[in-house]
């Protein structure tokens, strides 16, 4: 393998913003930010708006749609229009 073209594959803090949780994983990802985690040693910390923990398809909070019925409604609504000639 060729040195130095590969990124830093280290420990990385991860926050869910939203809910304030964190958790240690293995990334290659950048950061300026740092944390001290609880086995007292320091590591990159990157933020993330939504995660495992708070995105609605894995927490169940998923709400489906009645798109047949939303077609209905428009088509009954306004109904098939023509294109106008040009």
């Amino acid at each position: 393998m060729k040195r130095d073209i590969h990124p830093d594959y280290r420990p990385v803090v991860f926050e869910d913003v939203s809910i304030g949780e964190r958790w240690l994983s293995a990334s290659t990802v950048r950061t300026d930010k740092t944390v001290e985690w609880t086995d007292g040693n320091t590591y990159p910390l990157f933020t993330v708006e939504i995660s495992n923990l708070t995105h609605p398809y894995f927490t169940g909070q998923m709400k489906i749609f009645d798109t047949t019925g939303r077609v209905e409604r428009f088509n009954k609504r306004y109904g098939a229009r023509k294109a106008p000639k040009v």
